[in-house]
């Protein structure tokens, strides 16, 4: 039996779930006037732990920004604990650069007050990635605390353990076995309150390695307990062996930590056998699922990286506008908001915030592509197209990029008059009022044309090059749609076939697959939270049910653009399922296929109208590859998951909280891999897979899901009680248009021969361009800076590593770049280039791990991160 019950005074604060944010802000005033009245007040009253977030004071200092003061001093006194998040992130399909960043912000804002709580705090989060202890040692933070995913099958069947990760790296975890809210609002009558504890020491008994355990006195938006001292007064009646106390989490871990022989795990956590952890719900709302890859991507791949070359040109790095996008998209990276289990009105709330983040973040990518342009120093006065390549290795890529002129022919050349030769794909008018407004102020109505053109060029790392729109007197056609229904590349031979899929040979192996594309179609009996089948229901395949897609071909030198059209008519609803379909909706596809004549990666933009309810559809990849792990990128790294989870054969049995699905999330790219071969899918927008088959040999891609409930109960797979509540949400049916982008490739060898971490990283980090022309909307001043037409910051050696991001470091002139080891086996990158003069290592947090300069070859462990500060 354990003696000391460390209760722990604290507020989990859902910014935002089926009541919106606002609500939640207006609580929050009242609860925390209350709180820092109590801790001002009461001598006694020690702690108070504000939920390991700063956007709490963020939203509270919005009201009562005089209470500033007030909280620092609460704060340096350590009696309002504070931090270190900036909100309470999920870790399963957010980017790793943005729980670095919300670590990061969290920590900085925490230092306007005092000290950050050094715990990776996150008490709610739908499972827990292997690489948070990585991440939390790079911000020197040694204990961790969480809830949900674990269970003895990893390992331990104790509530305090050691937990590890690549590099070296190793938390030590207070697991919340009952969750946060087991000490909520609680009784001060005798009965009552012996009846629920006496069920919660069971287990936290059974759990501890010492004489100390965890009573966490809090809840979603819950006051604080005034009458605590009495409620321990009747718990020290009627438990006189135990003492009990209000403490900190730091006090409970350092006692912990003082035991021996504590068990040390690995791995993510994504059991639900005691917790649930919602493994579908990576694809609910897939829209906004999607708009957060997005994002994610142009910060990391386009805007930081153009960003640092626009500093190292000589202008200014806007850290307080890039910053903001940050702490925009972070909002929404709660579980419950990047989850998708809210309301449809907090769910448009989300949505709005990615759309702003994405405006800023497309904004601010045009404004330093137009400063580098703009500056040129050149005497030629034509428009100009300038190409940037933002990942460090020199590359040739196929681009597809507009140029607006009023030309009716145009050439492109470099400096030295080499003609860039070009494709047009199509044409397009442009009313002059929508490039500037004062072109026909001034009278002025000629139009301009758009053309969108398809270029292979080749750039150094991390740099530009610059062409200029010469008119020209030769006649330029738009290319003709073809009608043949095969192609032939490099890789592969296609045939498109009238059910809309494609029968692919790979000519590596020689083996041909079928079904490539096709379609999955089930109901969805259940809810924002989870999916769940519709029990007899049998699977339909588009394969079997489409016979009249339309296929049109158009190509160039470099790609065949295969568009597919069809519609796909399904039952309309649940009910009309439970009826054999006798009511009818349709979804409406349009597939556009880039296929490289050189190359492997075939990129694939899926436009679709959807008028079904209460439904699931995935793509399916075919492999031939027989597999019992699949393996996917996680955070700075690469993970291999058992296509069967070894509790499938005993969750009902041993009385699971949900299934344990095979579903996944993922973050850039999935695949399946033998000696030979490899199969991969890669994403910019939804990242929940599953491998099936009678093999287990095809991956399923979920496109989306469609329900019209946040919480339901007694789920297929989830039996019990409603995760959240029954509350309708139409929203979440996703009627309407949406757009998902994808890639695939069959590739040689296994995943690291065939450097699949970066053809993702190429996938997700194409060229961009900028056409300059005489006009702008919006005016800007020269500044006294020239630019050369053609500059490289550095170059590196392409390696097996991937670079996470390149930025401005925050506190330092120099830049931050970031490496992670996606491969199986150590891997060396060599940071060396004419132009660098000094690289030191530090840690995620950008502070110096010694003092003295490093080598310029570096090595990094399998799924190691690392980063370095380059002067």
């Amino acid at each position: 039996m354990t003696k000391n019950v460390h209760i722990v005074p604290h507020m989990h604060w859902d910014r935002e779930w089926y009541f919106s944010t606002e609500e939640s802000r207006i609580l929050l005033v009242n609860n925390m006037e209350e709180i820092l009245t109590r801790l001002e007040n009461d001598p006694d009253y020690p702690y108070y732990v504000l939920d390991g977030q700063t956007a709490i004071l963020e939203d509270f200092f919005e009201i009562r920004p005089e209470q500033r003061e007030r909280v620092k001093k609460l704060v340096q006194a350590g009696k309002l604990i504070i931090g270190p998040w900036y909100t309470q992130t999920d870790e399963m399909v957010v980017g790793g650069e943005s729980i670095v960043r919300n670590l990061y912000y969290g920590m900085k804002d925490s230092a306007e007050f005092g000290e950050p709580m050094k715990i990776g705090y996150l008490p709610d989060s739908f499972g827990q990635s292997a690489q948070m202890p990585q991440i939390l040692n790079g911000f020197d933070i040694k204990y961790s605390i969480f809830w949900r995913g674990t269970s003895e099958n990893h390992g331990t069947d104790k509530t305090e353990f050691y937990w590890s990760a690549p590099g070296d790296s190793k938390v030590l975890v207070q697991l919340m076995p009952l969750g946060y809210a087991i000490g909520k609002y609680l009784p001060e009558e005798e009965e009552a309150l012996q009846k629920r504890m006496d069920k919660y020491f069971t287990v936290l008994d059974r759990g501890a390695t010492g004489d100390d355990v965890l009573l966490p006195n809090g809840h979603d938006q819950m006051p604080i307990q005034q009458n605590i001292y009495e409620v321990i007064s009747v718990l020290e009646k009627l438990y006189p062996e135990r003492e009990f106390f209000l403490s900190r989490y730091e006090d409970l871990l350092e006692k912990i930590e003082k035991n021996e022989g504590l068990d040390e795990i690995y791995g993510e956590f994504l059991h639900g056998k005691y917790q649930r952890v919602h493994r579908s719900i990576y694809s609910t709302r897939a829209d906004i699922k999607a708009a957060n890859t997005r994002i994610e991507n142009k910060l990391t791949n386009h805007l930081e990286p153009l960003a640092s070359l626009t500093y190292k040109l000589g202008f200014e790095y806007h850290h307080g506008l890039i910053e903001p996008i940050w702490k925009e998209i972070m909002k929404n990276h709660a579980h419950d908001s990047i989850g998708c289990c809210c309301s449809d009105k907090v769910h448009a709330e989300i949505m709005a915030r990615f759309q702003n983040a994405e405006e800023r973040t497309d904004r601010l990518i045009d404004f330093y592509k137009r400063k580098i342009t703009d500056h040129i120093n050149t005497d030629r006065k034509e428009d100009r197209l300038v190409f940037f390549n933002l990942l460090p290795e020199e590359r040739e890529e196929v681009t597809t990029t507009t140029v607006t002129t009023k030309f009716s022919s145009f050439k492109l050349i470099d400096d030295y008059g080499k003609k860039l030769e070009y494709e047009i794909l199509s044409t397009k008018i442009i009313d002059p009022g929508l490039i500037d407004r004062q072109i026909v102020h001034y009278g002025n109505y000629d139009p301009f044309v758009e053309f969108t053109i398809e270029v292979k060029t080749k750039h150094s790392g991390i740099g530009y090059q610059t062409y200029y729109v010469v008119e020209s007197n030769e006649n330029q056609l738009v290319l003709p749609n073809e009608n043949h229904h095969t192609v032939e590349t490099a890789a592969y031979s296609i045939q498109f076939e009238q059910n809309g899929t494609l029968s692919l040979t790979d000519k590596e192996t020689g083996q041909t697959h079928v079904g490539v594309l096709g379609l999955e179609n089930v109901g969805d009996d259940g809810d924002e939270y989870d999916f769940s089948p519709l029990e007899g229901e049998k699977p339909r395949f588009s394969v079997d049910e489409i016979k009249d897609a339309q296929i049109n071909l158009q190509s160039t030198q470099q790609t065949h653009r295969a568009t597919i059209t069809y519609q796909w008519t399904l039952p309309a609803d649940l009910e009309a399922r439970k009826q054999n379909g006798k009511r009818s909706a349709t979804v409406d596809f349009h597939i556009e296929l880039t296929i490289p004549i050189k190359g492997n990666v075939i990129e694939v933009s899926c436009n679709m109208i959807n008028n079904v309810k209460d439904h699931r559809i995935r793509v399916l990849l075919p492999t031939q590859i027989a597999s019992s792990f699949s393996f996917a990128d996680q955070q700075f790294g690469t993970i291999e998951r058992k296509v069967i989870d070894d509790g499938m054969a005993d969750w009902e049995k041993e009385g699971w909280d949900e299934r344990p699905d095979a579903i996944y999330p993922f973050l850039s790219y999935v695949g399946l891999e033998d000696e030979k071969k490899t199969a991969v899918v890669m994403t910019n927008s939804v990242r929940e897979y599953e491998i099936i088959g009678e093999r287990f040999d095809t991956i399923a891609l979920t496109l989306f899901r469609s329900v019209g409930v946040l919480g339901k109960e007694e789920l297929v797979r989830r039996p019990g009680r409603p995760s959240g509540i029954k509350l309708p949400t139409p929203d979440s049916q996703m009627l309407g248009e949406y757009q998902f982008e994808f890639g695939f490739a069959y590739v040689k060898g296994n995943r690291d021969e065939a450097k699949v971490a970066q053809l993702a990283k190429r996938y997700v980090s194409p060229f961009i361009s900028y056409n300059k022309i005489p006009h702008n909307a919006m005016k800007l001043n020269q500044e006294d800076i020239q630019v050369p037409s053609v500059f490289t910051l550095f170059t590196f050696e392409e390696s097996n590593l991937v670079m996470s991001t390149l930025k401005k470091a925050e506190l330092d002139e120099g830049l931050l770049i970031r490496y992670y080891n996606p491969t199986a086996r150590e891997e060396k990158v060599q940071l060396e280039h004419e132009a660098i003069q000094q690289v030191n290592e530090v840690n995620l947090n950008e502070v110096k791990t010694n003092v003295s300069p490093i080598e310029a070859s570096v090595e990094l462990s399998p799924s190691q991160v690392r980063s370095f500060l380059i002067q």
